[in-house]
């Protein structure tokens, strides 16, 4: 079958429903089920008001990706709105490189996870295991839009499911010696530095909301899905993490949770009085998820850049039966399968999501030289100026805390 050029495009085929979907697949992912317990470890009875604090620090880059995915509904979201603010395209290409790197290594690293999950119950080789699961995503990416997204909204469904599972049976089994009281902070400033030390933790459990934008060109009327959309998964995620956050200090006490990596096994095991083998079947489904999101993220940021010429210009034609630059997808599945026999890579992960505060810098301090040339254009829902002023200095204090623990 013949491939047409770019002049074609991508299909605009994503509505509300399944970018929200979209977009909390991208959050949720398996991180929560290991990063609740260490968040406990450091704040305590406090870990929901954490999760609460850590969601107005990314509120604020949030509301600024809004209204850049407004202005600029296309791939490569990030690299065009810096391109946009700075006239740089050396800047843009640095920026869209750093997210799709982050992507690329996230994905080599949590497809390593999926074989720890499956090892549990079939003992087969690593890698024959690995790159077929990844073979079959790839394929699924190449699939269609439409296609690949339904199948990750579906997954996400299965997430969400393990996630409301827990609150439910966790609210059945609510320590005797709890009290809602526990949960309200006193103004003490040793007792608000560990919410705050918690919520620096709790900050990367919404990371991945950025990478809606990428998939802007595949929206239906992207100017109002996409700021509604990146609202939406913000609220839900934030709604999940606190129901979550909530059950695990409230059936547990902190003092007694004995594997934090493990303490929403902990919860389901005392709330059920059976072992947590759903929640280890849920949270590979989770890394497959997060995998496949990520590696459709990634070749929409390569057809973009290449459609600006930034990339090699045969990554952006589009395969005409199915509407999806398969060469760009083909080509993030074979990076992440090289990355995934270059693993461990825990410095290089590390030094990423140091970029990636670096990059919500950049975008906000972008849109903030948008603004002052063209402060409120027609037809798009604009934020106060001190909203991305706010959000640089959040991202800022961040970027100190992570250099600091280096």
């Amino acid at each position: 079958m013949a491939e047409t050029h770019r002049e074609k495009g991508l299909r605009r085929e994503i509505g509300l429903g399944l970018l929200v979907f979209y977009g909390l697949g991208n959050i949720l992912g398996a991180g929560i089920y290991v990063l609740v317990g260490e968040i406990v470890k450091i704040s305590g009875y406090y870990t929901p008001l954490a999760f609460v604090v850590a969601c107005v620090v990314v509120l604020f880059t949030a509301m600024s990706y809004a209204e850049l995915s407004a202005r600029f509904p296309l791939s490569a979201g990030e690299a065009i709105y810096v391109r946009e603010g700075f006239g740089r395209e050396g800047l843009a290409l640095f920026t869209g490189l750093t997210i799709a790197m982050s992507g690329i290594l996230s994905s080599a690293t949590i497809m390593s996870g999926f074989y720890d999950y499956f090892a549990l119950f079939v003992p087969w080789p690593k890698y024959p295991v690995t790159f077929s699961v990844l073979a079959v995503l790839t394929i699924i990416a190449c699939w269609g839009i439409k296609e690949s997204v339904r199948i990750a909204a579906a997954m996400t469904l299965i997430e969400m499911a393990g996630l409301l599972m827990i609150i439910y049976v966790g609210m059945g089994a609510v320590s005797e010696d709890f009290v809602p009281a526990k949960l309200i902070p006193p103004l003490d400033l040793g007792i608000w530095e560990k919410i705050i030390l918690g919520a620096f933790l709790a900050f990367y459990a919404f990371l991945g909301f950025e990478d809606m934008v990428n998939i802007a060109q595949e929206v239906k009327d992207p100017a109002r899905t996409m700021p509604r959309a990146i609202l939406w998964v913000l609220l839900l995620s934030t709604l999940l993490y606190m129901g979550v956050a909530f059950v695990t200090v409230a059936v547990i006490p902190p003092p007694e949770l004995m594997e934090p990596g493990a303490a929403l096994a902990q919860v389901f095991e005392r709330a059920t009085s059976q072992k947590a083998t759903i929640l280890l079947l849920i949270a590979m489904v989770a890394v497959v998820n997060g995998a496949l999101i990520q590696m459709i993220m990634v070749s929409r940021i390569f057809y973009g850049m290449a459609a600006k010429g930034w990339f090699p210009r045969f990554l952006v034609r589009i395969y005409a039966p199915t509407g999806t630059p398969v060469r760009a997808t083909v080509l993030v599945g074979a990076l992440i399968a090289l990355f995934i026999i270059l693993l461990p890579l825990v410095e290089l992960a590390e030094a990423t999501s140091w970029l990636i505060l670096i990059v919500f810098t950049l975008v906000n301090l972008a849109l903030i030289r948008i603004k002052r040339r063209d402060p409120h254009p027609e037809g798009i829902r604009t934020v106060p100026v001190w909203v991305p002023y706010t959000a640089i200095i959040l991202n800022l204090i961040m970027l100190g805390v992570q250099t600091a623990s280096f």
